[in-house]
This record gives structure tokens, sequence and C-alpha cells, in this order.
């Protein structure tokens, strides 16, 4: 299952080169995550239990560069699930086409936020991503 946003390319996004720097879209695929996330009711469900998920790496491929007044389409999804950790994949295309600007793929372990630990994905919360799976 996945789900998508688009961000318009705006003046401040842009580096000295003309194009997005490369940490705005670091920014952009959060924002994105946040909403494929808040979507899903995960933000709620994960506040009650006092649990987290920390991102813990980062692998991304920057393809093309992006440019003012460029409507970015932004995919993500939950990939997979491990014993502590889950991936999500998550792609920026120009909008309406194929092109891809850049792929990345994001681990995140579960984090107990009482004990600052990170903990097995079990129970109701296995379930909830398990439900959000591609």
């Amino acid at each position: 299952m996945s789900d998508s946003i688009d961000i318009k390319v705006r003046g401040y996004h842009l580096d000295i080169y003309g194009h997005v720097n490369n940490a705005r879209y670091l920014e952009f695929l959060e924002e994105a995550r946040w909403s494929f996330f808040e979507h899903h009711n995960t933000v709620e469900v994960f506040a009650e239990l006092k649990l987290a998920f920390v991102l813990v790496n980062i692998n991304i491929n920057y393809r093309r560069p992006g440019f003012p007044d460029d409507v970015l389409h932004i995919t993500t999804r939950v990939e997979s699930i491990g014993n502590k950790s889950c991936k999500v994949s998550q792609k920026i295309t120009l909008s309406g086409t194929d092109e891809i600007i850049c792929d990345a793929i994001i681990t995140f372990a579960l984090m107990d936020m009482k004990t600052n630990k990170a903990m097995v994905i079990e129970g109701d919360v296995r379930e909830k991503l398990s439900n959000m799976l591609s």
C-alpha cells in the first residue's frame, strides 16, 4: 500500500547552482513519510503506545536535479518489517512523468520512548505495519 504527495519546488529550495539542494530532498522525503503515517493513523497509535520510529539509516540515489516550479510527486511505501526495524521505500518523480528525480530506502528502528531503547516489533504494532506493506 503506497501513498503520495506533491511538492512544488520554490526558490528557497535551491542551491547556488539553481537546482534543489541535496539536503532539501531529505526534507521532502520526511514530509511525505509524515503524510503517509498520518494517513494510516500510525502517528496517533504510536504516540498512545509511547513508541517512536527512529530513522537509523537512509540510502538515497540522486538521479536528476529538480528546478524551480517543478512539481515533485513523492510516493512512500513500507517495504519490509524486521524484528526491530522497518524499511520504507520512497521515490520522487517529476509530476505527470515517469522521470525519477531520486529514490531512497529508509530504515527505522522501533523505540520505546520510556526507555529510549529499541524494541521488538510485535503484536498490534506489527499488525498495523503489516497492513501497510506494499
